[in-house]
């Protein structure tokens, strides 16, 4: 019984020997190379690489030690399938610390906002296909350690071809979807970030994954919807060329209204409203009615969530400023008494009062 806790202790003592030594180095590497961020996040990878060293130095020291001979068979085997379970999650850490870093250098160089979200959907999308890729080779490893698998391997490769094309019929959808999330990384037609209207709903391109993406709107509520619906319907990128946006505000107002002392308190309202980029701004008379007159006015801002602020601010501190110094200009609806059925007028109300006429 004191053998297998010799070895068990060994290989505990070598794995985080080893685990200190690597991370010591790295640690050092990292202070030295300050101007890229990979030996920092290499050091993520501890507790894989512990792992991968451990059932390593068990998986070669539990024969020769003798433990557990009747068993021997069934404890190599669970070794096995945990050796290469912890060495495809070595890899995903690797790859994520290179892919980080390379992020990381590429936005410390580049001021594009644009470009950064670009990269950046591109790098957390292939960051999914490697885990993905990964996962499934470190799955298939782990079926071919399995007798049963490799007797019944000539069969399945004889089907593969039939399974193959009925795989692909059932999963039309799926491998619509995955080809669509590959074209939207590397086709640049939307990005993380990125502000959009899809089915009449505005927000921001909050997920993207290789299947479905997700628009997070001003509420806070989540939209999930398949890729493809980007690749196969239209829909409003507002940050696509640029994120400066153009805003505009419709009143309808009644034909008196003061349309050029409304310009002058327009530029007023812009000029304290910290969301106003400066670029343009303008009003005008856009439409008339036999009633009313259609005023648009007109504001810039550097992205969608400032041209959000500048229309509210400028329809909220017009219609204001309008019914506390120019009442008449707002919309009013004329309206008459009712002549009863039998053409008799009522010159009583309820409550014996006479009624009002409408003319003062």
């Amino acid at each position: 019984m004191l053998r297998p806790l010799i070895v068990i202790g060994a290989a505990v003592v070598i794995t985080l020997a080893i685990g200190w030594l690597v991370d010591r180095l790295l640690r050092r590497t990292d202070a030295r190379h300050t101007e890229t961020p990979l030996w920092g996040l290499l050091r993520r990878c501890r507790l894989p690489l512990q792992c991968v060293l451990l059932l390593a130095l068990l998986r070669g020291f539990y024969e020769q030690a003798e433990v557990f001979e009747k068993q021997s068979a069934g404890i190599g085997r669970v070794l096995s399938l945990l050796l290469i379970g912890a060495c495809a999650w070595l890899v995903v850490r690797i790859a994520a610390a290179v892919v980080e870093s390379s992020y990381a250098h590429y936005a410390s160089r580049s001021h594009d906002p644009a470009r950064l979200r670009r990269v950046r959907t591109q790098v957390s999308l292939i960051m999914r296909v490697v885990t993905a890729v990964v996962g499934v080779v470190a799955v298939a490893a782990m079926l071919l350690t399995l007798p049963a698998m490799r007797t019944v391997g000539t069969s399945m490769l004889a089907s593969a071809g039939v399974l193959g094309i009925v795989a692909g019929i059932a999963a039309q959808s799926t491998l619509g979807n995955l080809f669509a999330g590959f074209q939207i990384a590397f086709g640049d037609m939307v990005r993380l970030g990125d502000t959009v209207v899809v089915d009449g709903e505005w927000g921001t391109v909050d997920e993207i994954t290789l299947t479905f993406l997700t628009v997070r709107t001003w509420d806070e509520r989540r939209i999930t919807m398949p890729v493809s619906y980007f690749t196969s319907k239209p829909f409003e990128n507002w940050s696509r060329g640029g994120a400066q946006m153009t805003g505009t505000v419709f009143f309808h107002l009644d034909h008196s209204a003061p349309v050029a002392k409304m310009r002058e308190k327009l530029h007023d309202i812009l000029r304290e409203c910290p969301a106003w980029d400066g670029r343009d701004w303008g009003l005008a008379v856009t439409d008339t009615t036999p009633s009313t007159i259609q005023v648009r006015a007109l504001a810039t801002a550097k992205d969608a969530d400032d041209i959000w602020t500048v229309r509210v601010t400028v329809r909220e501190q017009l219609v204001g400023w309008l019914a506390d110094h120019h009442p008449y200009a707002l919309p009013r609806i004329m309206t008459s008494l009712a002549t009863p059925p039998n053409g008799a007028v009522d010159h009583s109300s309820a409550d014996g009062t006479a009624p009002r006429t409408g003319r003062g």
